[in-house]
């Protein structure tokens, strides 16, 4: 619109583009042919770039060639350069007949006795070039902006499903563990009634409490979660709250930890907890939920191939870290355990890794087991 309105401003027809250098004549019919030829299609730049080009192309022959010499004929560069950059198809082709019309045009301007010369008619078109190269250039930096965003965005969703296999790991398997020691306990009670009721209680509580965590971490995987879920059946008192992230709003934390402890004892597993001081100082969310997530696993772990062995958890918290470590003595009878993945403690150094923490874990002497932790606390939780 801009160089449309400039053509037809007088003091302005003068500035226009003059290849060629023959004498410009008045305005005439076949001048508004041109005017609209060469503005018009630049609308279509974008959607249709070959046929943009063209139209451009026609307007801007047909002018030279009548020596209007209007400022539209600066549309040219801007076709080109759009053409470089939007055009998919036929490039090369396309670049081929840009040139072979350009040539004609500088034929048919010398044999008019344009006084140009040859030097001018090169100059002219490597400007040309220029506008399609920068077009092309442009383009070329969107692929690779949109390479670089695919391959971030592939990168982001294989740490997602990593990150919520870590998750289902460890929000379901403590439970579940829970649940087949305490049903194979169950089949060596059958002379004690009120012990197998017991764990039947145990199975029955932990199957609920698997559910409801299994829940909320579901809950905060639907697209169009905001918030906590409101489970209609919410944990017990006993209940280990989990968590997805801390970002999203469900707990488990480093003063979770008990939670833990009293569901170990529940199933039958004799646990020590020590922590220091009692009433722990505020940790950033992921220092905290790293520290529960040690324990979870480690306690799991001692269900499943140390059931009944003396287990000591100790959590000790300053302002600059949180130190868990968790020793299980060794089993005291072979007997079947709950099998596993071997995910949980590979997870597990990886989330404590990310937070610049240290994990080891490995047998003792005694043929007990041992996972000791170490994992800063973040600047932003010590400044509160």
């Amino acid at each position: 619109m801009v160089l449309l309105i400039a053509s037809l401003v007088p003091v302005l027809q003068r500035y226009g583009t003059q290849l060629g250098d023959l004498p410009a004549r008045p305005l005439d019919g076949l001048a508004a042919v041109a005017l609209a030829l060469e503005c018009l299609p630049l609308a279509l730049r974008r959607r249709w770039p070959l046929l943009s080009v063209a139209l451009v192309s026609a307007g801007f022959v047909l002018d030279q060639l009548r020596s209007y010499h209007l400022v539209a004929g600066a549309a040219l560069a801007l076709s080109l350069m759009s053409t470089g950059l939007h055009l998919d198809r036929c490039r090369r082709a396309t670049a081929v007949a840009l040139t072979g019309a350009y040539t004609a045009l500088a034929t048919a301007l010398a044999v008019m006795g344009s006084p140009e010369g040859l030097a001018g008619f090169v100059t002219f078109y490597l400007l040309m070039v220029l506008a399609w190269g920068a077009g092309a250039w442009l383009r070329s930096a969107r692929v690779v902006e949109a390479d670089r965003r695919r391959r971030a965005a592939e990168a982001a969703r294989a740490e997602e499903r990593t990150r919520l296999a870590r998750e289902l790991h460890d929000v379901v398997t403590h439970h579940v563990t829970a649940m087949v020691v305490q049903a194979q306990a169950a089949r060596y009670l059958a002379a004690e009634p009120d012990r197998v009721d017991q764990a039947l209680a145990t199975v029955a509580d932990t199957g609920r409490l698997a559910v409801t965590d299994l829940r909320q971490l579901l809950d905060v995987l639907e697209p169009n979660s905001s918030g906590p879920p409101n489970s209609s059946s919410p944990p017990g008192p006993t209940s280990p709250p989990s968590q997805v992230g801390a970002s999203q709003g469900v707990v488990g934390s480093v003063e979770d930890v008990r939670d833990l402890v009293r569901q170990a004892r529940r199933a039958g597993q004799p646990v020590e907890l020590t922590q220091e001081p009692r009433v722990l100082p505020a940790a950033d969310a992921d220092a905290g939920l790293a520290a529960y997530r040690v324990v979870q696993e480690a306690l799991t772990n001692a269900l499943k191939h140390a059931s009944g062995s003396p287990t000591d958890v100790s959590v000790h918290q300053t302002e600059q870290e949180i130190t868990v470590q968790v020793t299980t003595g060794a089993p005291e009878r072979p007997g079947p355990t709950a099998p596993g993945s071997g995910r949980g403690l590979a997870g597990l150094r990886e989330r404590v890794e990310a937070l610049s923490g240290t994990l080891t874990a490995g047998r003792r002497p005694d043929g007990g087991f041992a996972v000791r932790a170490r994992i800063p606390v973040a600047e932003r939780a010590t400044s509160r």
